[in-house]
């Protein structure tokens, strides 16, 4: 076990989706932040742990051919961006290599159809978004962001992910705050005024909107403040105070009050207006996000006709750029003014076909259920944290010929797809999207479609041409799966089957059919299916 303070000489064999490369020492994993596949260095440990160190570099002796000189100043301060310091062409091999290994390890799905990763034109400037922090230094306003996993704010003249016109409009508000003392407000003391400048830009009409985030409602000067600001970048068609007096980590308050314009800033999205508020969600990388859009139309197969629910939809930007023809588009979204906003962007676009509801996703989609409204697609964008197990139950119940999935994390994509297929769903195609480069994150599309019993029962399959006669510790899962089916005409998921290995007390790993939650529900397998896999497991010889 490697002591702390030691050092050591290693090689680095992969680098993971924080960006640490990793590496071994005395068959201990070793993280080390800046270490790039390939590179040959001298590290230090400076954090050992029962199962895991943390090693910071002191010396490169050999780098990698996979790294890249980084061109950021705060890079390794600010934590934004965790692969500015490897090629490109590799921080997407990374990406891809993350969603399929979820997809193995998380879902147990041995063969999924992905498609290569979809790369955006340019790696710079793409973000529309930018929230920046404020602290008085130095009887000054400084704006930045804050440090990876602190609240502490580090200076940033320029982020290279966003227009330079964002640093520019920052700039003049901090000189504006310093000549009319304007305080930047102190989380430790809960005091100051300026807490966050928020801005947005609206990419395809270049309108810019000004959020400052503020512990008040009065703002000293603020028609000197529009006028200074419009005067100087006209594209700022929008500035709206947003009150958050809270002692809280969320950024945004709940009230927004208008100082100049509507309140909103207008963009194009699949040649599709879209209206943008302080609390809206809109994609950050708008051009990728029009990729991303554009594939899961494709998924969606021809939506003439048909009944269109789009679970989680936000601002409705999903379901109005891919559900153009669809005799009816239903949305479902928990915030009421994204619900407002969705509304709004339907008149803008002349959309008729459509209905959106405020609620929780998964109490709405018993309710429709109950109304007995039967979508023929359904579309679910849901946060990190994936969607519910009864959630995925209701979604099963409504009879839908296909889901298609925009996810955000890899990792409860690959868990929510293992249930969809305990119901029968099968994974026809998904394809990662880079909206994010340089950081951490990737987006991920899936169709999913529900197989018919017939198609699933009629397969011919001669299990006398499988070589699985003798188990050697390889039986896979989808030889359990052909037999089950070839003898019991029955259909087995993934899921189902970690559960009864679970159950005769062989090896699984860790996935979501163990429940971190008291009253979540797990589906779980029927006793005709566990009979069934009980019977692969004996033929196997693996009990």
């Amino acid at each position: 076990m490697a002591q702390k303070n030691s050092c050591h000489k290693v090689n680095i064999t992969s680098i993971n989706s924080s960006g640490f490369g990793v590496c071994r020492i005395d068959g201990v994993v070793c993280f080390v932040q800046g270490a790039v596949t390939g590179d040959e260095l001298e590290i230090k440990i400076i954090k050992s742990k029962k199962n895991y160190n943390i090693g910071r570099i002191e010396k490169i002796i050999t780098p990698s051919q996979k790294r890249t000189e980084n061109d950021c100043p705060v890079f390794k301060k600010c934590g934004g961006c965790v692969y500015r310091h490897v090629k490109y062409e590799d921080e997407l091999e990374i990406k891809e290599t993350i969603v399929r290994d979820a997809f193995t390890r998380i879902g147990h799905f041995e063969n999924i159809n992905l498609k290569s990763i979809i790369a955006p034109e340019s790696t710079l400037r793409y973000r529309n978004k930018a929230q920046y922090p404020v602290k008085n230094e130095n009887g000054r306003i400084r704006a930045g962001f804050f440090a990876a996993r602190t609240h502490e704010i580090i200076p940033c003249e320029d982020c290279l992910l966003q227009p330079e016109i964002f640093s520019d409009i920052t700039k003049e508000i901090c000189l504006f705050a310093d000549e009319n003392k304007i305080t930047a407000y102190d989380e430790k003391t809960n005091k100051g005024f300026l807490r966050h400048i928020y801005l947005r830009i609206a990419e395809k009409t270049g309108e810019i909107m000004l959020t400052l985030v503020v512990t008040g409602n009065n703002l000293k000067k603020s028609d000197e403040l529009v006028n200074r600001l419009t005067e100087k970048f006209p594209q700022i068609k929008s500035i709206v105070l947003n009150i958050n007096a809270e002692k809280t980590n969320v950024i945004l308050g709940e009230e927004c009050i208008n100082l100049y314009g509507n309140g909103y800033i207008t963009d194009i999205l699949c040649d599709t207006k879209i209206k943008i508020s302080p609390l809206s969600f809109y994609q950050v990388n708008r051009r990728q996000a029009e990729k991303l859009y554009e594939k899961a139309r494709e998924y969606m197969g021809d939506t003439e006709g048909k009944i269109v629910m789009d679970l989680y939809c936000g601002t409705g930007t999903i379901g109005l750029c891919t559900a153009k023809d669809a005799d009816k588009l239903i949305g479902v979204e928990i915030i009421e003014q994204a619900v407002n906003d969705a509304k709004e962007n339907a008149e803008l676009n002349s959309r008729k076909n459509t209905e959106f509801i405020c609620g929780d996703a998964e109490k709405a989609a018993e309710i429709l259920k109950e109304k007995n409204v039967k979508p023929d697609i359904i579309v679910v964008d849901p946060p990190r944290k994936g969607l519910t197990p009864n959630l995925i139950e209701t979604i099963n119940s409504f009879g839908a010929e296909k889901v298609v999935y925009v996810s955000c994390d890899p990792a409860t994509l690959a868990r929510d797809c293992e249930i969809f297929a305990s119901y029968g769903f099968c994974i026809e195609e998904a394809t990662p999207v880079d909206l994010f480069p340089r950081t951490a994150h990737v987006e991920t599309v899936v169709s999913l479609v529900k197989l018919p019993p017939d198609d699933v029962i009629n397969i011919e399959l001669d299990l006398t041409k499988l070589d699985i006669s003798i188990n050697d510790g390889k039986t896979t899962y989808d030889q359990i799966k052909a037999y089950v089916l070839k003898k019991y005409g029955l259909k087995v998921s993934s899921l189902y089957i970690s559960q009864i290995k679970r159950k005769h007390g062989l090896e699984v790993s860790e996935s979501y059919n163990k429940s971190k939650k008291d009253n979540q529900h797990i589906p779980q397998c029927p006793k005709d299916k566990e009979d069934a896999i009980t019977d692969a497991l004996k033929y196997f010889k693996m009990i």
